[in-house]
């Protein structure tokens, strides 16, 4: 088990008994597609295609996803009181987040913002109030062949926007490389990247774990 899931995990079991403000980043004017880049497109754009939805990304401190959506009421306070308005919830089991609060990256992503009000509001410890350094929503993940600086052009968009910085995501000559310690898998990167399909994407803990 990784330093940094351990003490997540410790932290959450501590805290069971118990019942950053950075403006949303803007997306890019207009998103430029890689045949814009490169003249055409993959031939498999299969191998592309998003994560698979039946795994949601959720809100930061959430529990493992079991425990999650068993300890989490449904109640909608982390929606309410989420400043970019990016946790959402629907009421069908069936539908998308699968009942219980989720983020869509693609829409809105994490901020990060000052206080995490979300996992403070939680009447439930379904969000476990967790450090900044140590949250863990997902990984983002890099895809070399999709992305604009693998084709010649210098786009730094998803750089740039990262909140948390060189910590978790940097420049190493044309690559994008993204440090998973650190990666807080909020999903700014993927939200910006002006792509498509995208050329980072966030796997939530769900489906890495």
């Amino acid at each position: 088990m990784d330093r940094r899931r351990f003490f997540r995990e410790a932290l959450g079991e501590f805290l069971r008994p118990v019942a950053r403000a950075i403006d949303p980043s803007e997306k890019a004017a207009h998103h430029l597609s890689l045949d814009h880049a490169t003249g055409d497109k993959p031939s498999d754009l299969s191998a592309y295609a998003p994560t698979d939805r039946e795994h949601w990304l959720r809100p930061p401190g959430a529990r493992p996803e079991g425990e999650f959506q068993t300890i989490c009421s449904r109640c909608g306070d982390c929606v309410s009181v989420c400043p970019a308005r990016c946790i959402r919830i629907e009421s069908d089991p069936d539908g998308r987040g699968g009942g219980v609060p989720f983020i869509d990256p693609d829409a809105m992503p994490c901020v990060l913002c000052d206080g995490l009000l979300c996992m403070a509001t939680c009447p439930t410890t379904a969000l476990v109030p967790t450090p900044l350094e140590m949250i863990d929503m997902g990984t983002a993940h890099w895809r070399q062949e999709l992305c604009l600086r693998s084709h010649g052009q210098d786009c730094t968009i998803c750089v740039d926007r990262c909140p948390v910085g060189p910590k978790a995501l940097e420049l190493n000559g044309a690559a994008v490389v993204v440090h998973r310690d650190a990666c807080t898998g909020c999903g700014v990167c993927q939200n910006s990247c002006p792509t498509e399909p995208k050329s980072i994407i966030v796997t939530p803990r769900s489906a890495r774990d």
